[in-house]
């Protein structure tokens, strides 16, 4: 390549051709892509991430993206390092700004001291410039419009340069990149030449014309054993090995690709193997409400069937909820929050729906809640809220939201018990019937509340009318207050008892600790970077994650040992700090909350600063 053969138009500050620059940072920096919507760069962008994962580096991705289909400005944050600490980034050392939209917002995230790489086919503004960091100019356009006919094709592949000169400056190990173009384009010779020639374009522009970064990679061994895995995809999975044999939904985003990757799932496993039959039924319904209609429909007939949805889904379910609840009919209920309320942000996350779900429907309800933070527990989570269902005989909902469900996450492998069984909690079989005199659905509970079901035609002994209006013990229509209270009640009890047999919170004690600090879900890694960050200012903290509603001993005892507990949660109401005084025998002033609910992932950087900036006002408190 001869200089000046695409006109370069770099802004490059003296020092970064200089190899002397600085000390080299390896493994632990943050980037960020910004694109416009629609253009392919999503391609691209994985193709990075998931090279650094095979390079055996700790890494995650963020997407964040619009709701509209095309046009709209989308960023990709990539984070590596080396320790562990993959929660979002808000320092960037290096901005791709690939969308003029937002060129002065992304030159104004590029830390001091940061890189800047645009598409130099076109000047830079001048008044974008910083004097303390260095912009470098690629001409992308430039040069896929001269290698590349079809104007799509230019536009596809554009992205894919850009890829290959950060594969060039972050040092991304090429041999890796090759390995997932070939399985990404395995019988696709064309799209994967044009990909190889773009990633060239780029990666040999770079070598050429810019000097090795203070930071890049360099090949690990963290991620042996691991894999990368979004949530919604190990949510299926943890389904299809619990059992699932019935689904039923409506789209809607973030929950949409929990029934695609499902339905690929039983397309190979759920078919028999002699006749080719399908074993299971996947069902889109007109509506959220027919859908979980279906479900429990089909879990009364002794399927484990579920739903996937988001917050307005769960709006509009919120009678036949109801119904399952007092009918005591099992339910699983897949629920990806999103951004509201009404339509909101839909491709953004949120932890919005804790008091939608924990009473859902009218009058007096209370269901189980299961709260992953990753996708390990999306799939372990999943099994787990069937088995709470039957055993129960109740609606479960497992929280995820659309930052664990649609974004890819560094995971244990996942693992199975080949000897699970799953439990169907107290079904009453033909033989056993012929031992009893009578059955009678809501009576003779165990001690955990719950009565003995049966399954439809089992035996004509076993019928009964399920109702979802006023019914006694026996299950005979009643509106005598005292009938009707003897029900409910025990509905009460039952739903304090399922506080042994959801997951246990997570707890982690430090030495010398003067706060608490509680999280749920996908706050988790935020929470626990911050709290090294907060060590290093002299502020010690417990830990505790909720993974499940109602809460248990544990949670009570964290609660009561801490003078003080900062509840840090992804919404504007504190839903979890309200349902942990609502549900817990907590003090309503010990609790504080630290919030963040613009609707993208949480960063370690807004718990430190939402807990120092309080810890005075705390302190002076407690000295009054």
């Amino acid at each position: 390549m001869q200089e000046g053969q695409y006109l370069p138009q770099s802004i490059v500050d003296p020092d970064v051709t200089s190899p002397e620059r600085k000390e080299i940072r390896i493994n632990d920096f943050a980037f960020k892509l910004a694109n416009v919507n629609g253009t392919g760069s999503a391609s691209a962008n994985g193709l990075l991430m998931q090279a650094i994962f095979r390079m055996g580096i700790p890494v995650s991705g963020k997407n964040l993206f619009p709701s509209n289909i095309q046009g709209l400005p989308t960023w990709y944050e990539i984070r590596v390092n080396k320790a562990g600490n993959t929660a979002r980034a808000l320092d960037y050392d290096l901005v791709v700004a690939m969308n003029g939209q937002t060129y002065e917002r992304d030159v104004r995230e590029v830390r001091a001291g940061g890189y800047l790489l645009y598409d130099s086919t076109w000047p830079l503004d001048p008044h974008l410039r910083r004097e303390d960091i260095a912009i470098l100019g690629v001409p992308l356009a430039a040069m896929c419009n001269e290698n590349f006919r079809e104007p799509r094709e230019r536009v596809l592949m554009k992205n894919i340069a850009y890829a290959g000169a950060l594969v060039a400056i972050l040092h991304i190990d090429m041999d890796v990149v090759e390995e997932l173009l070939d399985e990404k384009f395995a019988g696709k010779k064309a799209l994967r030449e044009s990909n190889r020639k773009a990633l060239r374009l780029g990666l040999d522009y770079a070598k050429e014309y810019f000097a090795p970064l203070p930071f890049r990679l360099e090949k690990m061994d963290a991620n042996r054993d691991k894999i990368l895995i979004d949530g919604n995809t190990a949510t299926a999975l943890g389904c299809v090995y619990a059992g699932a044999t019935v689904a039923a939904w409506y789209p809607i985003t973030p929950s949409t690709s929990v029934m695609d990757a499902f339905k690929e799932f039983c397309d190979k496993y759920r078919q028999d193997p002699e006749t080719g039959r399908n074993n299971c039924i996947i069902l889109q319904a007109e509506d959220e409400l027919a859908a979980i209609g279906m479900v429990i429909g089909a879990s009364w007939n002794g399927a484990r069937a579920f739903t996937s949805t988001s917050g307005p889904g769960i709006s509009l379910m919120n009678e036949l909820l109801g119904l399952a609840y007092y009918a005591e009919i099992p339910a699983v209920i897949m629920d990806i929050q999103r951004v509201g309320p009404s339509t909101g942000m839909p491709t953004r996350t949120q932890q919005g729906d804790l008091l939608e779900c924990a009473y859902a429907s009218h009058g007096d309800t209370k269901h189980i809640l299961l709260f992953p933070a990753n996708p390990a527990e999306c799939f372990e989570f999943a099994v787990k809220s069937f088995d709470l269902a039957e055993r129960f005989q109740t609606p479960v909902f497992m929280l995820s939201d659309l930052d664990i469900g649609m974004n890819d996450w560094v995971v244990p492998r996942l693992r199975w018990d080949d000897s699970y069984r799953p439990d169907r909690g107290r079904v009453v079989s033909a033989e056993e019937l012929e031992q009893i005199s009578q059955f009678l659905r809501y009576s003779n509970e165990d001690e955990n509340h719950v009565a003995a079901r049966t399954l439809p035609g089992v035996d004509s002994r076993a019928a009964y009318f399920t109702r979802g209006s006023g019914h006694t013990k026996t299950g005979a229509y009643t509106e005598i207050p005292e009938e009707y209270q003897e029900v409910v009640d025990r509905l009460a009890r039952k739903h304090k008892a399922a506080a042994k047999f959801v997951p246990e919170p997570l707890i982690v004690k430090r030495p010398g600790a003067q706060i608490g600090v509680v999280t749920i879900g996908g706050c988790d890694l935020a929470v626990r970077e911050a709290l090294d960050g907060l060590a290093r200012i002299g502020i010690e903290a417990d830990f505790l994650r909720v993974r499940g509603f109602p809460f248990g001993e544990s949670v009570e005892a964290f609660l009561r040992d801490h003078d003080v507990c900062f509840v840090v949660e992804q919404n504007r109401d504190a839903q979890l700090k309200v349902l942990l005084t609502n549900e817990t025998g907590a003090v309503k002033e010990k609790l504080r909350s630290v919030l963040v609910y613009g609707g993208f992932p949480l960063s370690a950087k807004h718990v430190i600063e939402g807990i120092a900036s309080q810890m005075g006002e705390w302190k002076n408190a407690v000295h009054q």
